[in-house]
């Protein structure tokens, strides 16, 4: 019975593949490749699957127990270590290869992608756009607190335009590339969106980053991939992909830095006088 059983674990697994109800999400941007790089692996690891059952399949049938018969004892074959070798050498070449050549195009942004920073938090995601300078302030954790809850640096005249969402959602432009910063104040998370079929690990005390050209309009849910505390499973967000006059018109409701600097001042103002009155 042991050769039907291998037999039917080969079909049943690449029947399983074949017409699995788990396939991956419609892709939303240009990382194609990524999705052609898993096929590819699949396609290795699968074909590889199937050589070892099958050979184990083979050996059983033909190595089967007989009265009489004494197995031959071969504890080496130079010849056979030299073919593995050599097989296995192609074969990790082969999964390595396509993988490195993607990852240098997922690090490699054009010189128009717009920076964006998704900064993660326990257990929240906020973001910060470049104002009409084009280019992001400085930060630093240090200068965080409740009146500057990115960090900005005030004396930067650079991030004074910078456009601050917090815990809200995000708006991109369609077809036009974007680099992501991604920061985290307090513990590892992971910035994913799957029909973006883009991730990246937020590292406490590093901006890490990558690129992606959203091609498909609509609305996309934002997820932690990374264990992150009690509140993992409920750190998402939102990312909407709109045409360049929608999102125009979402970008001009949104707050500077300096706006929200004078609204902060104008608050502690109010709230001393009232403190003094009372």
């Amino acid at each position: 019975m042991v050769p039907f059983i291998l037999l039917l674990v080969i079909v049943g697994s690449v029947l399983f593949h074949i017409f699995t109800p788990w396939y991956s999400t419609p892709i939303a941007s240009n990382w194609s490749n990524i999705d052609k790089t898993i096929e590819l692996t699949f396609w290795m690891t699968g074909g590889v699957y199937v050589a070892v059952l099958g050979f184990m399949t083979y050996c059983v049938i033909r190595f089967r127990s007989k009265e009489g018969h004494r197995a031959d004892y071969e504890p080496e074959s130079k010849k056979l270590e030299i073919i593995l070798t050599v097989l296995t050498t192609i074969g990790v070449a082969g999964l390595l290869a396509p993988g490195l050549i993607v990852w240098d195009e997922y690090v490699s942004p054009p010189e128009d992608a717009m920076p964006i920073e998704a900064m993660g938090q326990q257990w929240y995601w906020s973001f910060r756009l470049p104002g009409e300078d084009g280019v992001l302030g400085t930060t630093d954790a240090r200068n965080i607190n409740a009146d500057n809850p990115f960090g900005m640096n005030k004396n930067d005249p650079n991030g004074q335009d910078d456009i601050l969402i917090e815990g809200d959602d995000l708006h991109l432009e369609l077809e036009k590339p974007v680099k992501f910063l991604l920061r985290s104040i307090d513990v590892l998370h992971n910035f994913y969106v799957p029909q973006f079929r883009a991730k990246m690990d937020l590292v406490p005390g590093m901006v890490t980053y990558y690129w992606i050209r959203p091609t498909l309009a609509g609305g996309y849910e934002i997820l932690c991939a990374e264990l992150c505390g009690v509140g993992h499973h409920a750190m998402r967000g939102f990312v909407k992909v709109e045409g360049k006059e929608d999102y125009k018109n979402w970008l001009d409701d949104q707050s500077t830095f300096k706006a929200l600097q004078e609204e902060a001042k104008l608050e502690n103002k109010e709230k001393l006088a009232f403190h003094k009155s009372n």
